[in-house]
């Protein structure tokens, strides 16, 4: 008689079949997912390219777990208080300062750029995280600056991308207070609306030697879950030798990155 420390293994095919089993009900889970929360078999079965029969039975199991639930009247299916459980739980690991963090060592190792992540405080953008090359430029910003919200690429950002109405209330106050040399540096008719109207073409923000004199910087937002900006990924450099244009390697890194961060805060592709 085989004791339990001599029986064999699984063999690999029953091993395969069940990661296979496994991954087709992601599939089916992920898929529901996709289309919003909800699907009729038909549809669910044609994005996850499988058939209806096989992608019913996985619903069946994944129904008996309470990761889906199906709809009576309609016969759609939906996902189930299991499901809400797991997405709430991943939203409150949803970090954005955390997710940002491998960006900005990216960003500063491929680059040599100094960069930051920012969020929106109460007195403006925000500083939380810093990342300096071996040879920096001389900035005076740290972790818990704020920076101008018309003046600086991490403010326009914020400005053209968070429609929030105290983020134009702290643009409003800012161009009241500013000199007449800093107001000429913006359009004379409509300021704000112009600023805002070139970030939300451009999807990102540029600034050459307007905030801090001899620094450039380009700055990109980073969205949650909701498809709200929870943060802003800057890059900037001495303006000699950094590039801010739009299409620039550097704008574009920025963008890359700040989109990576945001994939991990659930936002959309």
């Amino acid at each position: 008689m085989t004791s339990p420390a001599e029986a064999p293994s699984s063999p690999p095919r029953e091993r395969r079949q069940r990661v296979q089993s496994a991954e087709t009900g992601m599939a089916v889970l992920k898929g529901l997912a996709h289309l919003g929360g909800r699907s009729s078999l038909t549809a669910l079965a044609t994005h996850v390219g499988e058939s209806p029969a096989k992608v019913h039975r996985y619903l069946a199991s994944l129904m008996e777990e309470s990761l889906v639930r199906q709809d009576t009247a309609s016969q759609h299916y939906y996902l189930g208080p299991e499901a809400i459980q797991i997405g709430l739980a991943a939203m409150r690991q949803a970090d954005p300062i955390r997710a940002a963090e491998p960006c900005l060592i990216r960003l500063r190792e491929s680059l040599e750029v100094t960069c930051f992540v920012a969020v929106m405080g109460n007195k403006g953008p925000t500083i939380v995280r810093f990342e300096e090359p071996g040879l920096p430029v001389t900035v005076n910003v740290r972790a818990g600056s704020v920076m101008s919200m018309l003046w600086s690429a991490t403010g326009r950002a914020f400005l053209g991308l968070l429609d929030e109405s105290r983020v134009v209330a702290l643009a409003e106050q800012e161009l009241a207070d500013a000199t007449e040399d800093m107001r000429a540096l913006l359009d004379a008719d409509d300021p704000i609306g112009t600023l805002r109207r070139e970030v939300q073409q451009a999807h990102c923000a540029i600034v050459r030697d307007t905030y801090l004199r001899g620094i450039s910087a380009v700055a990109a937002p980073v969205y949650d879950y909701a498809g709200r900006v929870c943060a802003v990924i800057t890059a900037l450099g001495a303006t000699g030798g950094f590039d801010p244009s739009i299409d620039g390697p550097i704008a574009i890194a920025v963008r890359r990155e700040a989109k990576a961060a945001g994939a991990l805060l659930g936002a959309a592709a």
